[in-house]
């Protein structure tokens, strides 16, 4: 039955397409094509020229070069409605976006990484302190290790963001004059490396490369790791691996120091002290003496750390919040992305893909033995927290 059931229906459903081409067929000399509409170039921008006019001569650029560059980029309306802000009230849930990541796929996917690279990430990891389940981890969540490194023309990605961010987003006029410099770093790398920018694809943003590196970020903080006289974010995995342990050196990781411990909340705790904790965000601003004070309770070696602490929530859409004390590694790891949902996604993809190794190949570890976040229910109707 199931069979006679699928064959009537397909039988229609080609009978209807035959009827449709044939009445399409039928009409066409007395319908007109609608006419294709032309994507928007910003050549047509006297702004965007201006701009480039501007560039090139604070740059020392060519000109003609720069106009044809950013004349040939076109708005892509996509990239516009993607940089759109959450709509206010969007609750946050990290057990679900952890849940995007600590992923079958995924861990696969890392393994193979870190035992093809193994001798890479070791060396990175012995120049830089950085470790290698950082290296790891952060690649992982950034691309799937170089799976998905996106599909825009960087070229039309940053001069859309860069002239027509959307204005109806909180940090608008910020965000198009990041964009705008975002643009002048990519276009003085392509002159400087002798590239074609209209051939780099990346993400919805202009991040490059397994690494995701914004232009200045690939200018500032991309090395030759594998020593072959050029820097290659999209081909060289060695690269890749030495760009970021740099990244996070360049940005104060401070090696053989824990990322985070665990920590729970005293239910005696006030209102306001709470407020308190949460109020410098992911910024360590804590000693151990007035983080313990204000209700933070701390165990084991956590109690002998020297450097300052976050109060670090994750909230779980009606669930109880997650909180983890957050040391300054904790922060810089944030730098990649400003977000502790983010950074804590990072750690634990990188301490997971190693404990599926045969055998470790570091003593170093990037966070406490915690798997998981303590849980603990906040003081009565505190002020929310929002996480950047």
């Amino acid at each position: 039955m199931k069979n006679a059931l699928a064959f009537l229906f397909t039988s229609s459903a080609f009978a209807l397409c035959l009827n449709a081409s044939a009445l399409a067929q039928s009409s066409a000399k007395t319908r007109p094509t609608p006419a294709k509409v032309p994507a928007y170039s910003y050549a047509q921008s006297a702004t965007a020229m201006a701009f480039a006019t501007d560039l090139a001569e604070r740059r020392n650029l060519d000109p003609a070069w720069v106009q044809k560059q950013i004349g040939a980029a076109q708005r892509l309306p996509s990239v516009i409605r993607l940089m759109q802000p959450a709509p206010s009230g969007t609750p946050k849930n990290w057990a679900a976006y952890r849940a995007r990541f600590i992923e079958p796929v995924r861990l696969r996917a890392g393994q193979r990484f870190w035992e093809a690279n193994r001798d890479t990430l070791a060396r990175a990891e012995a120049e830089y302190g950085v470790p290698a389940s950082l290296i790891v981890g952060v690649i992982g969540v950034e691309t799937l290790y170089g799976q998905h490194t996106g599909n825009f023309r960087v070229i039309d990605a940053l001069t859309t963001l860069a002239f027509d961010f959307p204005a109806n987003h909180p940090r608008a006029a910020a965000r198009s004059e990041f964009f705008r410099s975002e643009l002048e770093q990519f276009l003085s790398l392509a002159e400087r490396t002798s590239t074609d920018p209209l051939t780099y694809l990346g993400s919805y943003a202009g991040a490059m490369g397994w690494p995701q590196f914004m232009p200045s970020s690939w200018v500032k903080y991309a090395i030759d790791f594998d020593a072959d006289g050029k820097v290659d974010l999209f081909n060289s995995q060695a690269d890749v691996i030495g760009s970021v342990a740099n990244y996070f050196k360049s940005f104060g990781w401070q090696p053989g120091v824990p990322t985070h411990y665990p920590v729970r909340l005293d239910p005696a705790q006030s209102k306001e002290d709470f407020e308190t904790l949460l109020a410098p965000d992911i910024l360590p601003s804590f000693g151990v003496a007035s983080f313990t004070a204000k209700g933070a309770v701390l165990e084991g070696p956590a109690l002998e750390h020297t450097g300052k602490f976050a109060l670090v929530e994750l909230q779980n859409a009606g669930a109880p919040s997650s909180y983890v004390a957050g040391t300054d590694n904790f922060y810089v790891v944030t730098r990649y992305n400003w977000s502790s949902y983010y950074a804590l996604a990072v750690i634990e993809l990188g301490e997971a893909v190693q404990a599926l190794l045969p055998r470790p190949p570091s003593t170093q570890g990037v966070s406490v033995a915690s798997p998981a976040p303590a849980t603990a229910a906040p003081p009565p109707a505190p002020t929310p927290n929002p996480t950047p």
